[in-house]
């Protein structure tokens, strides 16, 4: 599925500090000046800037995904279904049912019967179809120093420290998700975990559970895109190479793109679109594909619409 691009979608938003926020950058520096543990640094526009890596938004991201899914689905496979798996076990999972010899060298198996996060995030024999960019600070921010030390829980003394942290407490980092590939239930888990994270109920970097990391999420806009198709005179969707002709206000997630036979191959969705979208169908740059565009608060209707096709598969499960 990978060797193809059917759908793309491009999620810009900003991350506000709700509080004081730390990603540690890892090893202390040199520079006695400086605080026990700092704030990951890069070169970024010409000088050097603390940042958020997309790879820790994502590992962030992920584990909250696989949090809502274990609430309504497994991470242990039915013996009766063997593709029939919500979130693996990161702790147990060797991934042998992917390894058995009428799978490993069959993609088609591979993907339907990874999980449902796997097949978002990827794994050890499927890519990832998520990807985040890591997110750089938009104007000034404001950095401070703190003081800590840990205490013994047996003795209630100071048992290490005191230490000093770096944190940022005022802000904005701007990002972007992009989601190939993808299937509306998918998009759906997306923004279910986006709008968890702006309520609070993860945090991103050092310390969490200590009143650290939370943030709050500001769209900017989205994108949905089908490289593969047309608008046709009447401003419908038509995918070339074949006479499949959809509305123009439709969202379509990757099953639609897809014929009976190979949908159920991959393990697809046979329904995967949503009618009625209140954006305008638009030509992409060059005159091929076609894209819907939505800007600032309008990205939750998106969101919205995708979350329906989760409901649908979390009732039918």
């Amino acid at each position: 599925m990978h060797k193809r691009l059917v759908n793309h979608c491009t999620i810009e938003l900003s991350l506000i500090p709700d509080g004081p926020i730390l990603v540690k950058s890892g090893k202390e520096g040199a520079d006695p000046t400086k605080p026990d543990m700092e704030f990951v640094e890069t070169y970024h526009a010409g000088g050097r800037t603390i940042y958020l890596p997309g790879s820790g938004l994502k590992g962030a991201i992920r584990a909250h995904s696989e949090r809502i899914v274990r609430t309504v689905g497994r991470d242990t496979r039915d013996a009766d279904n063997l593709d029939a798996l919500w979130a693996n076990d990161p702790l147990h999972d060797n991934y042998d049912y992917l390894k058995e010899d009428d799978v490993k060298n069959n993609s088609q198996k591979i993907h339907k019967r990874s999980s449902f996060t796997d097949r978002l995030f990827g794994n050890t024999l499927i890519a990832s179809r998520l990807r985040i960019e890591d997110a750089y600070p938009v104007g000034a921010v404001k950095l401070e120093e703190r003081n800590g030390v840990a205490i013994d829980r047996v003795f209630g003394s100071v048992a290490v420290g005191p230490f000093n942290y770096q944190v940022c407490t005022a802000g904005e980092f701007a990002t972007k998700i992009h989601l190939k590939n993808f299937t509306l239930e998918q998009l759906g888990l997306l923004g279910l975990v986006l709008r968890d994270l702006n309520d609070g109920w993860f945090g991103i970097g050092f310390a969490k559970s200590r009143g650290l990391g939370t943030m709050t999420v500001k769209f900017t806009q989205a994108k949905v895109q089908y490289p593969g198709c047309v608008l046709t005179d009447d401003r419908q969707i038509r995918q070339l190479g074949s006479s499949q002709i959809w509305p123009g206000a439709t969202l379509l997630g990757a099953g639609e793109f897809l014929d009976a036979l190979e949908r159920d191959k991959y393990g697809f969705p046979g329904s995967d679109s949503q009618t009625g979208i209140p954006v305008a169908p638009q030509a992409m740059e060059y005159g091929i594909g076609v894209e819907l565009r939505w800007t600032g608060e309008e990205v939750k209707d998106l969101f919205t619409r995708s979350v329906k096709a989760w409901s649908n598969l979390v009732g039918a499960a």
